[in-house]
């Protein structure tokens, strides 16, 4: 029974590697290719200090800015209802939703 289950076992193990590994090549470039596309460059942005706020990195979505909810809704897709006041936003008596992201890219 031991011997059954090792056996299996080292199987599954060996099937599970070779699907990692072939996951990972790309068959249109070889190693180390020049004809390869080169990823965009992201700058990294800044960060916060006392005085002034960090920058985002450039990939980034900034989903609140400290100055309006367009990127949020309620479930339903309606608009947030939320108050936005000095860099914050507020929920609203009465009005209490959850917020979702809206897809922005």
């Amino acid at each position: 029974m031991k011997k059954c289950f090792l056996i299996v076992r080292t199987g599954l193990l060996l099937a599970a590697t070779f699907q990692l590994s072939y996951a990972q090549v790309d068959s249109r470039w070889k190693i180390h290719d020049t004809d390869r596309p080169v990823p965009p460059v992201i700058n990294a942005g800044t960060p916060s200090t006392q005085d002034s706020p960090g920058r985002p990195p450039s990939d980034a979505v900034v989903l609140f800015d400290g100055k309006d909810l367009s990127h949020w809704s309620h479930k339903d897709g309606s608009p947030a209802k939320w108050k936005v006041e000095q860099g914050y936003a507020e929920v609203v008596a009465k009005n209490w939703q959850h917020l979702h992201a809206r897809s922005v890219r």
